[in-house]
């Protein structure tokens, strides 16, 4: 039997397995009662809010009209920096727990502090069972997870739990989990792995890329491995594809940041993700701030509904999303087609267009022996490719694989080879393979 914050969870889960299925008009009237008493806490005890939030936003009844809402001014990373402690609650309602104070890793440079209470905490929770639920994971089965850990708590042969995690810890009785550190050399993480033969594996796209590359080169096997599981970065099709070459195996991603939690979930019956409507609005906005029409992409802005400690109206994460429109799964929350990632990985070209960069690292791996490679673009016309290597490219190799980026680009950029020792993730264990420094981007 669950004790009482096993019980509380399930009770969510009884919840949230029919608010799903709701009709988009449904959700979305429950979306805006939530928002409404929102903004009435917000009102009354967030500093921030009250001197900035538009007059009669609430009607005569405490509602808000959907028409009114997108006066609401975006909420922008550098102003949670600079007016953290204005746009945090000096009331929040005790019924809602303790709270703690979460930093972000500052993948964009700059990161943020926010603080979130108990109840917006267990959404997390909740969402991550579902995640869990929706793909029919076999929980009895070994998870190992490789991501950022605090190497002073977690030895070179990893961390042993008997269960997969404090939100699923709470509802089931799972089979073991294994945490090890993403910044373990790659090599010793295959090692390190065939060793534990896991049923499920968890990690960033970046190094799942690595590591399958690595099982393929030297013909290594997971023969018990059901599902990887990604997060954290952009998940791409590459990605998808050396997961599937190496192990044979689908890739399921979810959305999420630290300052919202879980923002979106794959479809258990395709690629696309679902917006988890019941604890954040969701908005994919072009750049005069109207909503994107399916397939085209916009910046992603979030509402969080349960975090009454910092409250986060209309705040624009600094991803990039393509909107999407229903289903085929009949579940009625919101759909995002494609993550795109954050505008620092947009490439930007001479003529004023932002596009996505197409990085066929496989394919540069077969040009020059390639280990790992970042591409940082200087100006307009630049560009810096670093990589880490057994040995310096030769001119016929650097002559060949910018010919191929230039195509791969649809434009002749000059590139400039440098080798390094290593690249490094950031602090959380993100790692980006290509950034933009033309300050034009508005990061």
């Amino acid at each position: 039997m669950p004790d009482a914050t096993g019980a509380a969870a399930l009770a969510l889960q009884f919840q949230l397995a029919r608010s799903e299925w709701w009709p988009p008009e449904r959700l979305r009237a429950h979306q805006y009662r939530q928002l409404a008493a929102l903004v009435r806490h917000a009102l009354d005890t967030v500093p921030y809010y009250r001197d900035s939030l538009p007059p009669g936003l609430l009607d005569a009844d405490g509602l808000i009209d959907e028409a009114r809402w997108h006066d609401v001014p975006l909420l922008r990373r550098e102003t949670v920096q600079r007016e953290g402690e204005r746009l945090t609650s000096t009331a929040p309602p005790p019924e809602h727990g303790p709270i703690a104070v979460i930093r972000t890793s500052g993948s964009t440079g700059r990161p943020v502090r926010v603080s979130r209470t108990v109840l917006s905490r267990d959404f997390w929770s909740a969402f991550t069972v579902r995640d869990h639920l929706w793909h029919r994971r076999d929980l009895a089965g070994k998870l190992v997870a490789i991501r950022y850990a605090d190497p002073r708590a977690v030895p070179e042969n990893g961390l042993r739990r008997p269960g997969w995690g404090r939100s699923t810890d709470a509802v089931f009785d799972t089979g073991p989990g294994v945490l090890l550190s993403v910044h373990t050399d790659v090599v010793a993480q295959a090692g390190f792995l065939v060793r534990e033969d896991p049923d499920y594996l968890l990690s960033y796209p970046s190094n799942l890329r690595a590591l399958a590359t690595h099982f393929v080169d030297h013909g290594l096997r997971l023969p018990r491995l059901r599902q990887v599981r990604s997060f954290g970065e952009t998940l791409t099709d590459p990605v998808r594809e050396a997961c599937d070459s190496a192990w044979g195996v689908p890739v399921v991603d979810l959305y999420s940041t630290q300052e919202l939690g879980i923002v979106a979930l794959q479809c258990p019956t395709g690629q696309r993700y679902h917006v988890m409507a019941e604890d954040v609005i969701v908005e994919i906005l072009d750049e005069d701030g109207r909503p994107c029409r399916p397939g085209q992409p916009g910046r992603v802005v979030v509402t969080s509904l349960h975090n009454f400690a910092t409250v986060l109206l209309r705040y624009e994460v600094g991803d990039y999303a393509e909107a999407g429109d229903g289903c085929a799964c009949g579940r009625g929350l919101p759909v995002i087609r494609h993550i795109l990632g954050r505008s620092t990985n947009m490439m930007r070209l001479p003529d004023g267009r932002t596009v996505w960069p197409r990085l066929q690292q496989s394919l540069y791996r077969t040009m020059a022996p390639l280990f790992q490679m970042r591409l940082i673009q200087r100006d307009l016309r630049r560009i810096e490719f670093l990589y880490v290597a057994d040995r310096a490219l030769h001119e016929q190799e650097k002559v060949a694989l910018s010919g191929r980026m230039s195509a791969d680009f649809d434009h002749e950029f000059t590139y400039t080879f440098t080798r390094v020792d290593g690249l490094d993730r950031s602090r959380t264990g993100k790692f980006e393979d290509f950034i933009c420094m033309v300050d034009t981007l508005g990061e």
